[in-house]
């Protein structure tokens, strides 16, 4: 059954009228149910919550005014299995949906479950993903962070309007994303830094080593170079993605491709070499262009030529450069 903390939040929110709050602790029970076993349970908490907000109408949340445009708000459905990376990486990914579902336990012997964490590597290998799956996955709401516009939007504002962020992460229980992180985590020590930066950088410091929520941090970044090193320490795993192998491209092929591929009679070889190099992003578009082609031609299967057609585009369009078939 759910545990203090939650028994504790969901009558809170019940009383305050925090009718999303209330509905996102739920979830989390249901998560938490379904990875004790309990899936009939999950399942009828589930079914009552969606019930119910059908009946509300749409998922709003009001969020401060300030903040409007700045915060995304999406109910991911991504599940783990959707996943391609090492085995090394999906057992760290484990271990933190395992701590958030534990976190009581560990509590009990003074322990925190992990709960912010940082993502590395070059765009399109899996960082957003990642973020969505761990939502999915403890039944949490998905907030993204739109750290750029913060950052050149509302430049004089922007300390103010990541108090206003934590306080929000505080407040409504969700996987909070801080995408492309680096526009506020820079090197304090940089020639080119200004003095406003600086202030914002160590107020961020200071708001994610004084959270207290229940909230799980996630921040994603393409250029771990340009990070202030004080940052690392204030995360409880940093994780580094990288383009997928030849064996991951082969799953992501399969996986995006699905129906649309007969795995066993497609010739791999020329594809599987021609993707090297390419992003899971990448591939993942390119899958998706075979398959509206092949739909457009009334076909039932993509075939290894034209999949290698559009994985060429993708080469092209990265290179910037004329790669001829």
């Amino acid at each position: 059954m759910a545990n203090a903390e939650q028994i504790k939040s969901l009558i809170r929110s019940h009383f305050s009228n925090e009718r999303e709050r209330f509905y996102s602790i739920a979830l989390q029970v249901a998560a938490h149910e379904a990875k004790k076993g309990h899936m009939a349970l999950a399942n009828d908490i589930r079914d009552i919550i969606l019930k119910e907000k059908s009946k509300s109408g749409p998922n709003i949340i009001s969020f401060p005014k300030d903040l409007r445009g700045l915060v995304l708000t999406e109910e991911p459905t991504l599940p783990r299995s959707s996943l391609v990376m090492s085995n090394d990486h999906k057992k760290r990914i484990d271990r933190i949906l395992h701590e958030y579902s534990q976190q009581e336990k560990l509590k009990a012997y003074g322990l925190k479950h992990r709960r912010k964490i940082l993502l590395i590597g070059p765009p399109g290998t899996g960082k957003t993903m990642t973020a969505k799956v761990l939502a999915k996955e403890l039944g949490l709401p998905l907030q993204t962070i739109q750290v750029d516009r913060l950052v050149t939007k509302f430049m004089g504002e922007t300390g103010a309007k990541l108090r206003q962020i934590f306080d929000l992460i505080q407040q409504e229980l969700a996987v909070y994303l801080f995408d492309e992180f680096d526009a506020i985590g820079g090197e304090r020590s940089r020639d080119d830094d200004v003095g406003e930066m600086r202030r914002v950088l160590n107020s961020f410091l200071q708001f994610i080593e004084q959270d207290t929520s229940d909230s799980l941090i996630v921040a994603a970044t393409n250029n771990p170079s340009l990070l202030d090193q004080a940052l690392f320490r204030r995360f409880d795993d940093v994780l580094y993605y990288d383009n997928p192998d030849e064996k991951q491209r082969k799953q992501l092929i399969c996986n995006v491709l699905g129906t649309f591929v007969n795995a066993s009679s497609f010739k791999w070889d020329e594809s599987l070499k021609q993707s090297d190099g390419l992003s899971h992003g990448e591939i993942d578009g390119a899958c998706r262009d075979a398959i509206k082609e092949a739909i457009l031609s009334d076909k039932e299967l993509v075939k290894e030529d034209r999949l290698i057609v559009m994985i060429q585009e993708r080469k092209e369009a990265k290179s910037g450069g004329d790669i001829r078939r």
